[in-house]
């Protein structure tokens, strides 16, 4: 084989506009302009541009060209020739390795910036708002006091090393090849406490992880959560498998650390991603633990130099807390003190009065309708897991809250079934605040907080039927979110607030609650 055979066959030659070529695995200098949704650097090399992952705005870098394309290319760091004012030194020396943390290495004042950019433009480019639309209704990013050790859930997969030796960790970015963590710095510092008995308890008895290539192995994954107001500890073991040998070993282990409140085991058999299986057995202490959340003041403030986070003093603890059971399968949210914040802002939006009738749609575990719950007249939640609605029924009796009733089912369906019934039933002197179904048919707010593909095209239609004076959208995705809100919007309502709330301090994730309000005739 000639040499240009060899490199026609182990490199990807692309010719620029100009005639110049680039080959994979050439070294160029960039300086690093943007940043993508995804977290990397963005810079341009002869015209073309290159993402690069662990690379922030400012940097100058050497980097490795791994993959091409016609208009764009990946690349690698190879050398920091001079570093951003914005990179700072991260806590975890695996975040580069790691898929979680995608900008660990940036400051967190640019990282609240980028955030606050990236709702901005989603918003712009997305949602068609106009630049000055957006300006008049965003509001300061609500960043986090401290962006570590703020995860209250984590879940570790179990495998093997090269050497064979069985380890917990986390997934390679894009693989599934594990690398060895003990104590994520996201997580609390419980986990590592957790993981260490699990693996002493495999290692003495003898139980093999599960291997994803031959199906063969036990325990695949090791669910922990750990409630920040009570301290209460939960593990739940995913086994290949329907019971757990010398199971009092691991009970024993487990309960040695303080805290420790449920321990149970998670059959799933099946061939798939999906970590948790349908049926799981208690085998020590409750079904599941206790947490609380807080209700938080909310100043008014409006639009700040971007990236600068809401002052702490706004989100004063209340005397007002809701108490929750969280079992493995709830939803609940994972950052509980931002949590706070997000639920006080989308109560403080909602702008409840005592007697308003509420949707509160994708409603999980009833998490946000037991806050509205207390400001409302009636409040109506919906949820598609049925387990969820199990645990919202029995939280609500858990608080004493007897004004809100949860229904299971999609969102979409629920919800369409409701008006198109009552549309021809309902009885005219049904008035708002009167308690009869008459106000859930054209209810005062509807709040929804849907998953991260947004809201169903139905679901967004009926609402619109519905004509509630306010919605509250609550979002992890502010792509999806741009998307609705535009719909909503086309269809006479009007963007009156919009927030982001840092939940996921050094990912690229953000939360996003806002405001819209029916347009008047």
């Amino acid at each position: 084989m000639d040499l240009d055979e060899q490199l026609r066959k182990t490199r990807l030659l692309v010719f620029t506009m100009e005639g110049s070529c680039m080959l994979k695995n050439d070294i160029i200098e960039l300086v690093i302009e943007d940043m993508s949704v995804n977290g990397e650097g963005i810079g341009k090399h002869e015209g073309m541009a290159f993402f690069v992952k662990d690379a922030i705005v400012g940097d100058k870098i050497r980097a490795r060209i791994t993959k091409l394309k016609k208009t764009y290319g990946y690349a690698r760091v190879e050398e920091i020739v001079e570093a951003s004012a914005d990179r700072t030194v991260p806590r975890c020396e695996l975040h580069k390795r790691c898929g979680g943390c995608q900008i660990q290495a940036m400051d967190y004042r640019a990282q609240l910036a980028f955030k606050e950019k990236k709702v901005r433009d989603n918003l712009i480019r997305l949602g068609g708002f106009s630049e000055e639309e957006v300006a008049a209704v965003m509001e300061p990013i609500v960043g986090m006091d401290e962006p570590y050790r703020y995860r209250n859930k984590a879940q570790f997969p179990i495998g093997t090393d090269k050497e064979g030796n069985t380890v917990a960790g986390f997934y390679a970015a894009r693989s599934h090849d594990i690398i060895p963590v003990t104590d994520c710095k996201l997580g609390v510092e419980q986990n590592e406490l957790v993981l260490k008995a699990v693996l002493s308890y495999m290692k003495e008895c003898n139980i093999r992880p599960y291997d994803e290539t031959t199906g063969k192995g036990l325990v695949r994954h090791v669910l922990i959560r750990y409630g920040f107001t009570t301290k209460e500890i939960m593990v739940c073991l995913v086994i290949n498998g329907k019971s757990l040998p010398a199971a009092d070993k691991l009970v024993a282990m487990l309960c040695e650390i303080e805290g420790m409140q449920s321990i149970s085991i998670n059959s799933n058999t099946k061939n798939t991603n999906v970590i948790l299986g349908d049926v799981t057995k208690c085998i020590w202490g409750t079904p599941y633990i206790t947490d609380y959340i807080h209700l938080r003041t909310c100043g008014g403030k409006m639009p700040q130099e971007a990236g600068v986070a809401a002052d702490a003093t706004e989100f004063a603890l209340t005397n007002t807390a809701i108490a929750y059971h969280i079992s493995p399968q709830s939803f609940y949210q994972v950052n509980p003190v931002q949590t706070e914040k997000l639920y006080s802002l989308a109560l403080d939006y909602a702008g409840l009065t005592g007697k308003e009738a509420v949707w509160d749609l994708y409603c999980g575990i009833g998490t946000i309708s037991l806050f509205l719950a207390g400001k409302a007249g009636k409040v109506y939640g919906v949820e598609i897991v049925p387990q969820a609605i199990e645990d919202a029924k029995n939280n609500a009796k858990l608080n004493d809250i007897t004004n809100v009733q949860f229904i299971v089912g999609k969102a979409e369906e629920v919800l369409t079934k409701f008006y198109e019934k009552n549309l021809t039933h309902a009885m005219p002197d049904l008035a708002a605040g009167s308690g009869g179904e008459g106000d859930m048919l054209h209810p005062d707010v509807i709040v929804v907080d849907p998953p991260r593909k947004g809201c169903d095209e139905k679901c967004l239609e009926t609402m619109l039927k519905m004509q509630p004076e306010r919605i509250v959208y609550v979002s992890c995705d502010s792509a999806t979110l741009a998307r609705d809100l535009r719909i909503l919007c086309d269809g006479g309502y009007e963007l009156k607030r919009v927030r982001a709330v840092d939940q996921f301090g050094n990912t690229t994730h953000v939360e996003t609650v806002c405001l819209l309000s029916k347009k008047s005739q």
